[in-house]
């Protein structure tokens, strides 16, 4: 199905019909006050467009530049056909839900439904808080509340667990769901939870594209199983078009697409982020890159109030968060706050964290992964730093999109490698996400820069070897991201500087792993160092460590006490003893793999399986082919 597409374009909109007194059907009068009090005192492009399609009962793709107020453009419809229904919705009976791939994106958009509702006043008078703070989404209702109302739950997992949310939802019955895809479904799996054709109205999918992706296909087909066929359905994304193909399995009916676009400066390309945003590159060297960070913060005028560095994993986010600040700017010049984020963080330092950057008022630094990519509207974002490209090419624009947003201005820049990571320009202009090169302000990088940064992040590493292991996981979790490029042409890991990238990293020497053992360079990095009295800070695990120590140092004078001829006896059965082992190891992946096979055909659909057994049967018949040739050949040689 190929949507009716709405076309608008945010520079030339018609202010008159931004308006939200405009509107028909008009907005009830506690929205207009709520609106007006958040400041908002007309509508954005994308909210002038799809609030009236979207009340009309209209289903809706939406596909808008990021920060251009998408959230209001389906919340403030979800709650109009809430309250306009002819019957309150009946006990346990859901009206609508808003899905999000993230925790923290889901918890925003409650937190903007509770600014709105506190101006509906059946709804703010039947919320009750436990305690004070309404994020979590557990409020308890308030007996004497009566009238049309909307009571909203957050479903996001981490602090409470299913049997309390689900407990929660038999008590207060909302009739409007908040939620991430996991969490969600463990809840529509209860009897207690209905979803009927009688009583439910919409459903949001936010960040479309991202629960369109494999990754959320098989939770979100079982949510869309149990969700009656007969509903409004609106998907938001900043880059919804990738997924329009999927928009048939979503369920749309008749959809209509609205595109709010951004026009360039000079009238030509259409932009998908905010005109106010400047998406720049700098080819840089991988030790030159920290420098380069650094100058980038000590030079901008003014100076970035809040920042986002992105790395690539988590493990990344885990070492540079204690190594990063030896480099940064000196209290005398820019001080700066460090705040490290990341999706393997557990849920309340996640909350912690991000309410810290996002609510900072002296100059911060965000040192975050992919999860803060998409979705999140944190204020006042002035440069966004990438250290390297994502692997997903997609997530690149909600990257930028973090800054420059409702027409602040803001500065992104990713860094390149010299080349053939050069061709990631080229590479993102046929996405239609031209970038330029980083002009203002001007860098001046040298080596003497890098040889001083990789010396002040190793003095750190070296005052505690707890650094040191958090060093090797994050290298090599980068170098596995990195072999996963989405695209591999332009990353490739023979085209990597091994050298350069240890002293980038502070490394004192550089992990084992499969993609060194080729590598014939200096693995020590030029470092020299007694790793025997390398210590922890931590007394427990340096124990630990002396303790090892001595056992092999005494495993080794009892192996030297040994005689020869008993020596030799040892090494004969010791070698009888790995052929033992090698066949038990094999063994072992035999049934591995067997075990693996078996589950993966019990995954299959009957299509999958069918295919299957076309493909093993090709394979069989070459594998027969290929006998027979070999067959055929000894004959003729022994002919001859």
């Amino acid at each position: 199905m190929v949507p009716e597409t709405l076309a608008a374009s945010a520079n030339g909109f018609a202010s008159s019909s931004r308006a939200w007194e405009a509107l028909t059907p008009p907005l009830a009068e506690w929205i207009l006050d709520a609106v007006s009090s958040m400041g908002f005192k007309r509508m954005t492009p994308v909210q002038a467009s799809t609030i009236p399609q979207f009340m009309k009962n209209k289903d809706v793709v939406v596909e808008a530049v990021t920060g251009s107020g998408k959230t209001l453009a389906y919340l403030i419809p979800v709650l109009e056909k809430l309250l306009r229904l002819e019957e309150q919705t009946k006990r346990h009976h859901v009206g609508a839900i808003i899905l999000s791939p993230t925790r923290e994106l889901a918890t925003q958009i409650h937190g903007v439904l509770q600014s709105l509702l506190a101006f509906h006043g059946p709804s703010a008078a039947a919320m009750k808080p436990l305690d004070d703070d309404n994020s979590t989404g557990t409020e308890k209702l308030s007996p004497s509340s009566s009238g049309p109302k909307v009571i909203a739950q957050l479903l996001v997992g981490g602090d409470t667990s299913t049997s309390q949310d689900l407990s929660y939802f038999l008590e207060n019955s909302p009739s409007l769901l908040i939620a991430t895809p996991g969490r969600l479904l463990e809840i529509l799996s209860s009897p207690h939870v209905k979803c009927p054709q009688s009583s439910f109205e919409v459903l949001v999918l936010d960040e479309a594209d991202r629960l369109l992706d494999l990754g959320f296909r098989e939770d979100l087909q079982k949510i869309l199983g149990r969700l009656p066929k007969q509903r409004r359905t609106g998907l938001f994304s900043a880059s919804v078009s990738e997924a329009v193909g999927e928009i048939v399995r979503v369920g749309l009916r008749n959809p209509v697409k609205i595109a709010v676009k951004v026009k360039g400066i000079d009238g030509g390309q259409d932009r998908r982020t905010p005109s106010s945003l400047q998406m720049s590159y700098l080819v840089t060297p991988a030790s030159h890159k920290f420098p380069a960070l650094t100058k980038i913060l000590s030079a901008l005028e003014p100076p970035p109030n809040k920042t986002i560095v992105f790395l690539s994993t988590c493990a990344a986010v885990d070492y540079f968060q204690h190594v990063l600040s030896s480099i940064l700017p000196s209290p005398g010049h820019r001080s700066f706050t460090l705040l490290p984020l990341h999706g393997k963080h557990p849920a309340k330092a996640r909350i912690k964290n991000l309410a810290a950057f996002a609510n900072a008022s002296t100059p911060s630094i965000l040192l975050t992964t992919d999860v803060a990519a998409r979705g999140l509207d944190i204020p006042q974002v002035d440069l966004v730093i990438q250290l390297d490209p994502p692997s997903d090419p997609k997530v690149f624009l909600h990257r930028c999109g973090r800054s420059g947003r409702a027409g602040r201005k803001g500065l992104s820049v990713v860094f390149l490698q010299p080349g053939r990571e050069e061709d990631y320009i080229s590479f993102l202009e046929v996405r239609k996400t031209p970038i330029t090169p980083l002009i203002m302000p001007h860098l001046d990088v040298t080596d003497g820069d890098a040889r001083a940064a990789t010396k002040a992040m190793r003095l750190t590493v070296l005052s505690d070897r707890a650094f040191n292991d958090k060093a090797k996981r994050g290298f090599v979790s980068w170098v596995r991201s990195y072999s996963k490029h989405q695209a591999s042409s332009i990353f490739r890991i023979g085209d990597l500087d091994w050298e350069d990238l240890g002293n980038a990293w502070g490394l004192l020497r550089l992990p084992k792993m499969p993609e060194l053992k080729k590598w014939e360079g200096d693995k020590s990095l030029g470092v020299d160092m007694d790793w025997n009295v390398y210590a922890y800070k931590d007394r427990k695990r340096e124990d630990v460590r002396k303790q090892a120590i001595a056992e092999k140092n005494e495993a080794s004078t009892t192996a030297d006490m040994i005689s020869l001829p008993h020596k030799k006896k040892q090494l004969k059965r010791a070698w009888s003893d790995k052929l033992d082992a090698r066949d038990e190891r094999e063994t072992r992946r035999s049934k591995k793999r067997t075990k693996r096979d078996r589950e993966r055909w019990e995954k299959m659909t009957p299509a999958e399986r069918e295919k299957q057994r076309e493909l093993d049967s090709m394979i069989e018949e070459v594998k027969a082919r290929k006998a027979e040739e070999d067959k055929f050949g000894t004959f003729e040689g022994f002919d001859d």
